[in-house]
This record gives structure tokens, sequence and C-alpha cells, in this order.
């Protein structure tokens, strides 16, 4: 693994036990759906329903911060994917 993948994992990791512990139970019922952007640094974060609104806010106020971005609710951000389609015979 890369320094690059594993600097990227441990941010992850932190961010998610900054969010459980200390975020989720403020933010998940009037938020739900919501893109949050944390800084893992600060652990302040910014909440919008749009994730490039919420991140240009954090990167103003955080310059060069790491940040994570969630979607309250949900376990991913963004969905990537299509259809697999199986040829019957």
């Amino acid at each position: 693994m890369s320094k690059n993948n594993g600097d990227s994992q441990a941010i992850s990791d932190q961010a998610e036990r900054i969010y459980e512990e200390k975020i989720r139970l403020y933010v998940e019922t009037e938020h739900r759906g919501e893109f949050l952007v944390l800084d893992v640094e600060s652990q302040e974060y910014e909440i919008d329903a749009d994730r490039h609104r919420a991140l240009e806010r954090a990167e103003n106020l955080h310059k060069g911060g790491k940040f994570y971005i969630l979607r309250i609710g949900f376990p991913a951000a963004v969905h990537l994917g299509g259809r697999l389609k199986v040829k019957r015979q």
C-alpha cells in the first residue's frame, strides 16, 4: 500500500470515529440525506444539501485541512454503479 493510500485510510478511520462519537447524535435526525464535510484536524464541519457547497465552505474556513465527506444517514456519500445485465440462455 502506498503512503498516500495509508494516509487516506487513516483520515477515513479518524473521521468515522469523530462522526460516531461526537457528531452523529446531533445531526442525523434533522439533516438526514444532507452532506457533512468534516475537517478531521479541527473536528469542525459544514452541512449542506449540496456537497460542493459544503466542501467549499469548509475549505474557506480551514485552508489546507484534511476533509472527509459523508452523507448523513447513509453508508456512502455517493452511489457509483450501474446495472448488471445477465445474459440468460
